[in-house]
């Protein structure tokens, strides 16, 4: 991987869909232990997948994984925690209610 460039990754992967009152998520785990790093875009293949409510749902699919450049991992890097404060909201005020 250079500078520039940019490489293409496939694997297997296992997701689950949970929506349930205690936990709703979508999670993929890799099976073949590829690991993203701070730039990299997963796409997962395939349609749609619906968990009923009250269900969890586990497919198996393919990932494609289009890892970041070098040039852009060291910008992710340097830029990630201004993006995560984005999140973040601040109210100051003169007086407090509960």
């Amino acid at each position: 991987m250079g500078l520039l460039t940019k490489e293409i990754e496939r694997a297997p992967c296992t997701v689950e869909i949970s929506h349930c009152f205690e936990s709703l998520h979508a999670h993929v785990r890799f099976n073949n232990g590829a690991v993203i790093y701070p730039g990299d875009e997963v796409k997962v293949q395939g349609p749609e997948i619906m968990a009923p409510f009250g269900e969890v749902v586990s497919e198996d699919r393919e990932a494609v994984i289009v890892r970041a450049s070098k040039l852009e991992q060291l910008w992710t890097r340097l830029t990630g925690d201004f993006e995560v404060m984005e999140l973040c909201e601040f109210s100051f005020s003169e007086e407090v209610t509960l």
